[in-house]
């Protein structure tokens, strides 16, 4: 009897994970939309980004999923009550919302470690030294020196008596967002034992653009389009690019750090083409 209980349980996270939407909705992968040429060239950039990942051999591929993975799991437990209390996520119910907290806690707690099962496996890489790295590397980004880091000193300035500067908030996105962008740029570096230099330089001014543009979004984004709540930093009172630097001057940073991450990659010459228009889009995207 109790072996069938577990048996059920585990056939039902599986069923819920199945149906996650946080890895079946795509990621951060746009769809094509018709309307503005804007928006047509972004998603003409990101089918070339799709067509790009699926040239990559297993052991990319694998850390690649591994990444997304992890990514997923971040936005499920950001979403909790606890956390950001998120009704919506790209458009549909979060998923303490479709099911209960519990299921939600769970679901990133069986992500989050299956991400590092990936790694693990030896079809990432038949050097156990690099795996190792890998699994590391990635353990820092998102724990607490990184993302962890990043999602406590979030919450704890929702309260602080002191606001925060633009200084504190570049760092609290440096660790929330970035580090995890930093790692997904990094890794192929890692498995070809070539120096990230250029790769890490590029990470980090996307990040920092990336995170930008989410407050961007928040303040003029379609709820439509982006497909969460928007408006609620400014409910919140909580400090921001934008309210820091103004709208526009937001706008223009944005871009000037995304021409920085695409300078950082000119040593490659056309084979970073692709990141290239990986860090336009980040710029122009509208959810």
């Amino acid at each position: 009897l109790a072996e069938g209980r577990r048996g059920d349980a585990v056939a039902s996270l599986v069923h819920r994970l199945k149906e996650l939407h946080g890895l079946s909705g795509g990621g951060l992968r746009p769809r094509e939309t018709p309307a503005a040429v804007r928006r047509r060239e972004t998603a003409n950039a990101a089918k070339h980004v799709r067509a790009e990942f699926h040239r990559l051999d297993r052991a990319r591929r694998g850390a690649a999923a591994a990444v997304e993975i992890i990514h997923a799991y971040s936005l499920i437990h950001d979403d909790l009550p606890a956390m950001d209390d998120d009704d919506l996520r790209r458009g549909i119910p979060t998923i303490h919302k479709k099911w209960d907290e519990a299921t939600a806690v769970l679901v990133g707690d069986a992500l989050q470690t299956f991400a590092f099962e990936l790694l693990s496996q030896r079809e990432c890489s038949d050097d156990p030294n690099i795996r190792i790295n890998l699994i590391s590397s990635l353990a820092r980004a998102v724990g607490a020196q990184g993302m962890v880091l990043g999602q406590a000193q979030d919450i704890e300035a929702e309260s602080s008596s002191h606001p925060l500067g633009l200084d504190d908030i570049s760092e609290l996105q440096r660790n929330k967002t970035g580090a995890l962008i930093e790692w997904s740029a990094v890794a192929g570096a890692i498995l070809a034992c070539e120096d990230p230099k250029e790769l890490r330089e590029y990470s980090q001014a996307l990040g920092l653009a990336f995170q930008i543009v989410d407050d961007i979004l928040d303040v003029e984004g379609d709820s439509n389009i982006v497909g969460k709540a928007v408006g609620k930093d400014n409910d919140a009172g909580k400090a921001t690019f934008v309210s820091l630097l103004g709208l526009a001057p937001a706008k223009l940073r944005a871009q000037a750090l995304a021409d920085e991450a695409c300078n950082a990659l000119e040593p490659f010459g056309d084979r970073a083409l692709t990141l290239k228009k990986l860090a336009q889009f980040v710029v122009s995207r509208e959810k």
